[in-house]
């Protein structure tokens, strides 16, 4: 039996995990603002621990981790998944707003991994998914703002896979594409105010109305990358990163190749930045 905490459990992603790992006779420490909309969900099921948790309040997050342990005595799967969305140009966010954001997507991501590290880190095992999103390897006009903080999250995931290493700790970056959850909707979806009317007609602007289409039209299903979650935790050999959705792979493989040709056509001028090699000094 694994032991998960996961965050942003009540809806969305975190739901459908919460749900999954249950199923599959797991226990599951779910971290919500209110604990009973779990409950509300779950029922008094004895694999779950519905613990209130912001994930911007440090000392909650640790207040959570240690009532998890007290419960189970141990966490294999920590679900870094709660997080919320910023649309809008670059330009159009406020200072509030881009703070706001940070304190949530990555700062608080920061604080429930310090929290759970320590007991993983005592048992020499563990598996950290942290949530990304194909705004995290790719820039999309419209979500600037919100893919940085994506972006930063790649980042530390990339770090921390190397340093926890030689704890047996495993750490995978969720990359999911467009789906079918709530993200477009007002629960999920912070929308900058400050409307600029140069953007208009530019991706940027046109970002706005493609997201209030495509509400509830995404082409991913949410149930399926919960299973698809539940495969790649059970593996002999985890991924740095897993993509999901078809739209996630493809982008992935245009970005790739796009690099390729950008690195093609000034590798020469990458490289004369150097100092010149001793043989190329003494010619």
């Amino acid at each position: 039996m694994k032991v998960w905490f996961i965050t942003g459990a009540s809806r969305g992603f975190g739901a459908l995990m919460t749900k999954e790992a249950l199923a599959s006779g797991d226990a599951v420490i779910a971290t919500a603002r209110n604990p009973k909309t779990v409950t509300e969900q779950f029922g008094d099921h004895p694999n779950l621990l519905a613990v209130a948790l912001d994930v911007t309040n440090e000392a909650q997050a640790k207040e959570a981790a240690a009532a998890g342990i007290a419960r189970f005595g141990r966490i294999d799967v920590l679900a870094n998944n709660a997080g919320y969305g910023l649309l809008g140009a670059v330009e159009e966010a406020t200072a509030e707003e881009i703070e706001r954001l940070y304190a949530t997507n990555v700062f608080g991501l920061l604080k429930v991994t310090r929290a759970v590290l320590p007991y993983m880190r005592r048992q020499r095992s563990g598996h950290i998914l942290n949530f990304s999103s194909i705004g995290g390897y790719f820039g999309y006009p419209g979500w600037g703002v919100y893919g940085s903080t994506k972006f930063a999250v790649e980042g530390l995931s990339e770090s921390m896979a190397a340093e926890l290493e030689p704890f047996g700790i495993k750490v995978t970056i969720v990359e999911p594409g467009f789906f079918r959850t709530d993200f477009l909707a007002d629960t999920s979806l912070a929308v900058s105010p400050a409307s600029i009317a140069d953007y208009e007609g530019t991706p940027a602007g046109n970002m706005r109305s493609f997201a209030a289409d495509a509400n509830h039209a995404q082409p991913g299903n949410p149930a399926r990358l919960a299973t698809g979650i539940m495969t790649m935790v059970n593996s002999a050999n985890p991924p740095l990163r897993m993509p999901f959705g078809s739209d996630t792979v493809a982008v992935i493989e245009q970005q790739h190749a796009s690099v390729e040709k950008e690195l093609a056509a000034w590798r020469q001028l990458a490289l004369s930045t150097d100092f010149p090699s001793d043989a190329t000094a003494l010619a």
